[in-house]
């Protein structure tokens, strides 16, 4: 009997729920009790859960759930599997060529008409990544197994806004990716507070022998979005931003990853929005001059002002070059 069928004759005789020894499975599959250990440990090697007792009333079982899942993806779950692999390799994920691997196992156990649905289904899809950040990968996959086991680490990290890089040591609590980038979110020893770093701006990393605990009920998501989009609540100088516009246009500033998590009130011509004054005369005019005169300022009246200087600005820029 060839080795993959001996194998799966031990997971069926493992799965009757009932304690086996290793001296019944020789007898039954007449093989040698030294070949059933070595099965037995490719089993487990894969991920089956065989649970070994010693001793007289000794032999094997399988965890009870195991039983029950699922040993075969249908067609739906081995093209949602695919699909995920394909995303998660613009993402730049460090798990590649373990994505690849599996893939390959899928391809290997499915016949010419299920493979053929599934490169149908395969070749629909693609994900464009807008930057390459395939450089990372060793970065992220070091970052993981700091995050997983509780161990501080060491980075060079450069700083937008600062001459040169420094050196941090970071308690990793969670990685998040977040518009096409990759950042750890951390206890940062040098600020004595958690910090959040984007991945790609980290120049070396070495993990360290520092254990640290993690906190408990920590949400890196509620962390890092209010850093990013902090609410207007206890903020001074805030003032209302009213956009007209035609429904398409109006659709795309209310989705904007930054103005609509500001966005008051909608109508089909026009969009209310609450930000700190500071952003509106700052931040804002660079986000609506791509839309043109597909959109028209109502309030405030400063931010129109500002728009006609920042343009001024950038003519007399390019007239002078």
């Amino acid at each position: 009997m060839p080795k993959i069928d001996n194998i799966l004759a031990i997971l069926w005789m493992l799965s009757s729920g009932e304690k086996i020894t290793a001296k019944q499975i020789s007898e039954k599959l007449e093989m040698s009790i030294r070949t059933v250990y070595r099965y037995i440990d490719t089993l487990s090697t894969s991920g089956v859960p065989i649970i070994s007792e010693t001793g007289h009333n000794g032999g094997y079982t399988l965890l009870n759930n195991f039983i029950e899942a699922p040993l075969f993806f249908d067609f739906e779950e081995q093209t949602s599997l695919l699909h995920a692999a394909i995303f998660a390799e613009e993402a730049g994920y460090y798990g590649g060529e373990a994505l690849n691997r599996a893939i390959s196992k899928l391809g290997k156990h499915s016949n010419q008409e299920q493979e053929t649905k599934i490169n149908q289904h395969l070749t629909n899809l693609e994900v464009i990544s807008r930057l390459s950040s395939h450089f990372i990968e060793p970065l992220l996959k070091e970052l993981e197994q700091a995050v997983a086991d509780r161990y501080s680490v060491k980075i060079l990290y450069y700083k937008s806004g600062e001459e040169q890089s420094k050196y941090r040591l970071v308690d990793p609590y969670r990685i998040i990716y977040w518009n096409n980038k990759w950042y750890v979110i951390g206890f940062c020893h040098l600020r004595n507070d958690i910090r959040n770093f984007r991945v790609d701006r980290i120049e070396s990393l070495m993990i360290t022998e520092n254990k640290f605990n993690q906190l408990e009920n920590f949400s890196a998501r509620e962390f890092f979005m209010k850093n990013l989009l902090p609410t207007m609540e206890d903020k001074e100088g805030i003032i209302s931003l009213v956009i007209n516009g035609n429904t398409t246009t109006l659709d795309d500033i209310c989705q904007h990853w930054f103005l609509g998590h500001y966005l008051q009130k909608r109508t089909s011509n026009q969009a209310w929005f609450l930000l700190e004054q500071d952003i509106i005369h700052t931040h804002v005019p660079y986000l609506l001059l791509p839309y043109g005169k597909s959109i028209q300022v109502i309030e405030p009246i400063s931010l129109k002002k500002r728009l006609i200087e920042v343009l001024s600005e950038l003519i007399k820029f390019h007239q002078v070059k």
